[in-house]
């Protein structure tokens, strides 16, 4: 499996890169009225309108702080498409399924139900999102239903 890594908060995560459309780096970002903490807003992206999520609030941390290093990893399930704010890119890693364990007990049910699982590398743990839970989350799709 090839991960798009990225960092938050120094931990390193990754998805698959079939499920990453693009990177960009920081573009604006409008703050929408009455929606959950960590929908960081939209942007417009080619002329079309796409949610930005700032994965650290969704993953309960401290909301990401734009700088420099800042970039939107556009990632996509079925029709949907959504940004997701890091605090770096890191790099592709090639791992293997007997590299990846399952999530450890401690981290939080929400957080455990959009990982696959914990990849072992030389330098250390990459923690594997699963796009496909993130878009399916009850947080996600009660926002696409129009609750907060």
């Amino acid at each position: 499996m090839h991960l798009v890594c990225f960092s938050l908060h120094e931990q390193e995560y990754g998805v698959a890169i079939a499920d990453v459309k693009e990177t960009l780096a920081l573009r604006p970002i409008v703050r929408m009225f009455l929606t959950p903490d960590w929908l960081a807003g939209i942007m417009n992206l080619r002329g079309d309108v796409v949610a930005v999520i700032d994965l650290a609030r969704f993953l309960g941390m401290p909301a990401t702080i734009a700088g420099d290093d800042c970039r939107i990893v556009v990632v996509r399930h079925k029709t949907l498409t959504a940004g997701v704010l890091v605090d770096h890119m890191s790099e592709v890693r090639v791992v293997n399924d007997e590299q990846v364990t399952a999530t450890p007990a401690t981290i939080p049910t929400e957080t455990a139900a959009v990982m696959r699982g914990i990849a072992t590398v030389p330098s250390g743990a990459v923690r594997v999102l699963d796009v496909a839970a993130l878009f399916e989350s009850e947080r996600v799709r009660a926002l696409q239903r129009g609750g907060t």
